[in-house]
């Protein structure tokens, strides 16, 4: 009796020592864990990228989704560039979330981000455009929380398959038939690439503030970089110093240079309606980890636009091969100049149309997002109309088509070189 008590007092003091090993083992590591935070010089990693996204979304969408990693592989077959890193054959993934309510013949609409930035950004659009469509949002290879291969592209042509081929063999992992496509800034240029390649794919093209058609700079960018600021920031352009290494080299000042930027662009100086405080301390988090991450779909810059963000290979010199009805979204406030855009649209021979989005500038989606679902819807008509007294029939209030271009006023664009 005294043996027995005496076995299980010692095998009581043995599992408190476990415990208490173990407790001290967990506080170690835990702090092991702060103290590396706080020696990374740039306090980012992929997993904070995509918890920075998964607090963006669940806290200002309320429809449900599913996040996934998507496995395009580590190469499309015969592709002449891939997006795997160099001596590698590891395969990579495209981070997609998806809004399916699972309503019968739904479209789907698949949306490509712009430079430097997420399938994130589109948070305020989530929910109007899942009541419509099946919606896929991706983070391109090379940003947000997908694969960050080494950028080895050597020239234009290379860097726009690197886009073109990563979003098809997406396409394919996804089992995806035709869909509607919807990109924003470069992301329209990418998607604008892969519409050419692949029309069989694409039933409706939406670029929103698109950039890549034209080839000539804006007379006040001609004349700043006639001037040794615009010759060095020319220089350093060149030689492909983006912003993002900006944020990195100032390390722990970069989430508070990424508040100041976010409070003002979207806040103080906001073209249409401003962050709350809310969301522009969440948004901010997700931009900081989306540009301190690790380098890659960022080096595009240089090989697709020359400084001002004049294309290299300009849209309009494809436009009379386009195959895909397209419909151009810009706000009325854009720096981007939507007059490329029209004049392109008239080499077409295909069904376009320009809607342009009052009080919204370059992220016209975030800016306006009312009118700017207003300005899809209407593009889609095709595809969500029940019958002509359909709301979607009708252009909303404010939006506006501009006039189509005389022949005199397109006939320079034909020999855009």
């Amino acid at each position: 009796m005294r043996r027995a008590v005496l076995k299980r007092m010692a095998e009581k003091n043995s599992l408190q020592h476990s415990a208490a090993e173990l407790s001290a083992d967990a506080n170690s590591k835990s702090w092991m864990n702060a103290c590396k935070q706080c020696l990374r010089w740039s306090p980012t990693t992929k997993e904070d990228t995509v918890q920075a996204e998964k607090r963006l979304l669940t806290s200002l969408v309320k429809t449900p989704y599913i996040q996934q990693q998507v496995n395009i592989g580590s190469g499309a077959p015969c592709a002449r560039v891939h997006w795997f890193r160099s001596q590698s054959n590891e395969d990579r993934f495209i981070n997609t979330v998806t809004f399916d309510k699972g309503a019968p013949n739904t479209p789907t609409l698949v949306m490509v981000h712009g430079y430097g930035a997420g399938q994130g950004f589109f948070f305020r659009n989530f929910d109007a455009l899942a009541e419509k469509f099946r919606v896929h949002a991706i983070d391109q290879i090379g940003w947000g929380a997908s694969s960050r291969p080494d950028f080895t592209c050597k020239s234009t042509e290379e860097t726009e398959s690197w886009f073109v081929d990563s979003l098809e063999e997406w396409r394919k992992a996804m089992k995806l038939g035709k869909f509607i496509l919807l990109g924003h800034s470069l992301g329209g240029y990418v998607a604008a690439r892969y519409a050419l390649k692949h029309p069989e794919n694409v039933e409706h093209l939406i670029l929103v503030g698109s950039v890549g058609f034209s080839s000539e700079l804006d007379q006040r960018v001609l004349e700043f970089r006639s001037t040794w600021k615009g010759a060095f920031i020319n220089y350093l352009w060149e030689s492909n110093v983006t912003p993002q290494k900006f944020v990195r080299f100032i390390g722990p000042w970069g989430p508070q240079i990424v508040r100041g930027y976010t409070g003002a662009r979207f806040g103080t100086r906001a073209v249409g309606t401003v962050l709350d405080e809310n969301e522009s301390k969440l948004l901010s988090d997700y931009i900081f980890h989306t540009l301190a991450a690790r380098p890659s779909g960022e080096y595009c810059l240089k090989y697709i636009f020359a400084f001002g963000a004049s294309a290299r290979l300009p849209l309009t010199q494809s436009a009379p091969d386009w195959k895909v009805p397209t419909s151009f979204i810009y706000g009325t406030e854009d720096w981007m100049d939507w007059k490329g855009a029209q004049q392109a649209s008239q080499l077409m021979n295909v069904p376009t149309e320009i809607i342009r989005v009052p009080q919204g500038g370059h992220f016209v989606f975030m800016d306006n997002a009312r009118d700017f679902h207003s300005a899809v819807f209407y593009a889609c008509r095709k595809f969500l109309s029940n019958g002509p007294d359909d709301s979607v029939n009708k252009l909303a209030p404010g939006l506006s088509i501009p006039p189509r271009l005389s022949k005199d006023e397109i006939t320079s664009t034909k020999n855009v070189k």
